[in-house]
């Protein structure tokens, strides 16, 4: 065999082994316009460059954003253990931040006095922040307060409405 076809050989095999082995990358623009080439195709890159993380609660698709409210039988402040998941996860996700703070925010129905849905409001709060202490809440991580019947959820007058409005929010930070 000669030199030549040894070298376009060698070329050959150089040529497609190369082009076994490489990733292909995906060309994105960075901020100047110029192209770039940075993920491996098929993986989505970043618009801005920088991977931006969003807090759960600020997440409208997690759980910790999107279930929020314990809700309560009629004339009662004892959570009902069907609220244990979503306190569990609550309570968890708080313990797991020492510096996130929740305002927890009890409400009642527009049956009774001013004064009582107060009361109602504020112990159905308390219960609830004794519930996510048994997860490590600390106590300046989660304020009891009460709107009474100020803040409904639904404005009918019927059971359904005030089934709605017979429960415990929790408000976090909106940053």
């Amino acid at each position: 065999m000669s030199n030549r076809s040894i070298a376009l050989i060698s070329a050959t095999a150089l040529v497609l082994l190369s082009a076994c082995s490489s990733t292909k990358l995906a060309e994105t623009t960075d901020l100047s316009g110029q192209a770039t080439e940075t993920a491996p195709k098929g993986t989505p890159a970043p618009i801005s460059g920088v991977a931006s993380v969003v807090a759960d609660h600020l997440n409208p698709n997690s759980l910790i954003a999107s279930q929020r409210s314990i809700y309560f039988d009629f004339d009662e402040f004892t959570v009902k253990a069907e609220a244990g998941p979503l306190i569990e996860r609550q309570g968890k996700y708080l313990a797991g931040k020492p510096s996130l703070a929740v305002r927890v925010e009890g409400n009642a129905d527009e049956r009774g006095g001013r004064e009582y849905n107060l009361a109602l409001g504020q112990k159905r709060a308390e219960a609830v922040v004794r519930a996510l202490k048994v997860y490590g809440v600390s106590d300046k991580q989660a304020e009891p307060v009460s709107f009474g019947s100020e803040k409904p959820q639904d404005l009918g007058h019927d059971e359904a409405a005030w089934a709605k409005n017979r429960r415990v929010d929790l408000a976090y930070p909106s940053k």
